[in-house]
């Protein structure tokens, strides 16, 4: 299952329970419309962190690191690209 769909499943089942995957556009801004607020945003580092085991640290607390399906999906990625190189450099 990709990070997209995941990530997906866990804001329709947290935030909208009304939207089918579909519908959940990867570019949404979430938080400019209202979908997540600021305990949303705490939410759903919590399970990010716990999902995907990757620790989300102070500097990572940009807003847009959070805005959007695609915008969380990135910052999976580029986290677990640093994590890579970290251990094998």
């Amino acid at each position: 299952m990709s990070n997209i769909t995941q990530i997906k499943r866990f804001l329709i089942e947290e935030f909208l329970p009304d939207v089918t995957p579909e519908q959940l556009a990867d570019d949404h801004d979430l938080l400019s419309d209202g979908v997540i607020d600021s305990l949303g945003v705490l939410k759903l580092i919590a399970w990010v962190e716990d999902h995907f085991s990757l620790p989300v640290d102070d500097t990572d607390l940009d807003p847009n690191n959070f805005r959007s399906v695609a915008a969380i999906d990135a910052f999976i990625t580029a986290r677990r690209t640093a994590a890579t190189a970290t251990v094998g450099g």
